[in-house]
């Protein structure tokens, strides 16, 4: 990368979204630690302090030498981080007196590098219990709201700067061209980082990274590991060896299907068809964790035998993206385990693989960016998130054949009916859960006691927080009507309304 801002993670839940507005504007960043900086080389352009939960009062909260950055590149501190600047450079800082969360208007009347072309009143979002009340004399408050004297501020004689909103968040109405005041104007990145440049870099430097050497590489049909493996493959051709299993626990006719579009694509893969050892080691499991564990292992089992059927393996190619690079080495750790990942892990020491992510330093969105600049099909970019597991955390109790060809047919109906209807690309993730329960109906003049399933469809932009699908009741209603007609065994179905938070997407 020739040139980057650098983003100081404190711990606040805001931090990978500054990344995502820094990288919106064809801008390359990175978020680190505040306790783990890099060095400061020439190609840092500037540096983010970002948000935090922590107040820079407590004994013990987040600290940064600013020695390291005044002076020598743009500084940006954003909430903390501009409460962090005045408190170690003599200002004062208390706790409010009201907690000033929400909507508040902005008014700055001073030119300002990084208020030029914001209007003189604009909406920003506030979140802090914390406000500076003082600041050095040096320090020039160029922005302030009825309940925040210092809101903004800048430190003449050099390009420092503190805001106390958050300019990343949507309810800052301007908060994007604050960012890229700093950005661009003050720091003077050339925004030119866009898919095309990263797929040309990436290329060149698999080339000469792998050289002749031999990678091999799982594929689930997700986006993922599919444009990853579709970099690898530009960058060595042959010399990528992919592995497509089939562990029983799919959508219907999947297999087939992205199997097929793997090698339209051109890719080097071998489909193994292991449903039958899936089944056996998850015979009798009926606790999701367990599950979980059970799939993860057999899938290594699987991969380890397939992998050393070919001779001379250096690498492992993996989809790794940068959330998980982020949760990984984050301030306070990774989060604590509502449910094992839903996509297997990393492998075990014995297979003794170097690892290759040509993904891990993008998101979602940008991930699919480079599978269309890579011209990779649309089905597959567009394709929803499905869980590592398939099907087996979907049908809630144990898990046998029958039961996962049952749901295999209803989730396709599900999933078909929202193609036809033009909503699948509306939903962020849709799906159908096979319930351990039964339900007494009438058919015909018949009594019945067969299975209920429910339905359920979310949105959201990262999978973080998601809200039910609002879908169309008479949708729901012909969808409904297909399932219990053409399914045997099936006599009820139920939609699920929750949000996650406090529900999870999937239900296991």
């Amino acid at each position: 990368m020739s040139e980057q801002i650098l983003i100081l993670d404190f711990g606040s839940q805001f931090t990978q979204l500054i990344a995502r507005r820094v990288r919106e504007l064809n801008i390359y960043c990175e978020i680190h630690p505040f306790n783990k900086i890099p060095e400061i080389t020439p190609d840092i352009k500037g540096v983010i302090l970002s948000g935090s939960p922590y107040s820079v009062r407590d004994e013990g909260s987040p600290r940064v030498d600013m020695g390291l950055f005044r002076g020598k590149v743009p500084l940006l501190g954003v909430c903390y981080g501009a409460q962090l600047l005045a408190h170690t450079l003599g200002g004062e800082v208390k706790a409010s007196k009201h907690r000033e969360y929400g909507r508040a208007m902005l008014t700055h009347h001073s030119h300002s590098a990084l208020l030029d072309t914001v209007s003189p009143i604009t909406q920003v979002w506030m979140s802090h219990g914390d406000t500076i009340v003082s600041v050095p004399e040096s320090f020039k408050i160029i922005g302030e709201t009825d309940s925040v004297k210092v809101a903004a501020f800048h430190i003449e004689g050099e390009q420092t700067y503190g805001i106390q909103f958050h300019p990343e968040v949507t309810h800052s109405v301007e908060g994007k061209n604050i960012l890229k005041n700093f950005v661009v104007d003050i720091c003077g990145c050339a925004q030119d980082w866009t898919a095309a440049s990263f797929v040309e870099s990436t290329i060149a430097d698999l080339k000469a990274r792998l050289g002749n050497d031999k990678v091999v590489m799982a594929l689930s049909g997700g986006v993922d590991s599919t444009v990853a493996a579709s970099l690898v493959h530009h960058a060595i051709g042959k010399n990528l060896y992919c592995i497509f299993v089939d562990n029983g626990l799919l959508r219907k006719d999947e297999y087939e299907s992205v199997l097929h579009s793997y090698l339209d694509m051109g890719l080097n893969i071998k489909g193994v068809d292991a449903k039958a050892h899936f089944y056996g080691v998850l015979a009798g499991l009926t606790d999701p964790e367990a599950k979980r564990k059970a799939i993860g292992k057999a899938f290594i089992d699987i991969f380890d035998q397939e992998a050393h059927l070919i001779e001379d393996v250096k690498w492992l190619g993996q989809g790794t993206i940068y959330p998980d690079v982020i949760e990984s080495v984050s301030v306070k750790g990774p989060s604590a385990t509502i449910k094992s990942h839903h996509n297997v892990g990393g492998l075990p020491d014995y297979m003794k693989l170097k690892i290759v992510e040509p993904l891990n330093t993008l998101f979602k969105d940008e991930v699919r960016a480079v599978g269309r600049t890579l011209e990779l099909p649309e089905a597959i970019l567009k394709r929803h998130p499905f869980p590592g597991p398939g099907l087996a955390i979907r049908i809630l109790g144990d898990i046998t054949a029958e039961k996962v060809a049952i749901l295999q047919d209803v989730d396709a109906i599900f999933i078909n009916g929202l193609k036809t209807r033009g909503l699948y690309d509306q939903v962020w993730q849709a799906g159908a859960m096979l319930l351990p329960i039964q339900s007494v109906g009438v058919m015909g003049d018949e009594r019945t006691y067969e299975r209920v399933v429910a339905l359920r469809a979310v949105t959201s932009v990262d999978g973080m927080t998601a809200d039910w699908a609002h879908l169309p009741y008479d949708f729901l209603a012909d969808v409904s009507n297909e399932i219990i007609n053409r399914v045997k065994g099936v006599n009820r179905v139920v939609y699920d309304i929750s949000s996650k938070p406090p529900a999870t997407i999937e239900w296991e």
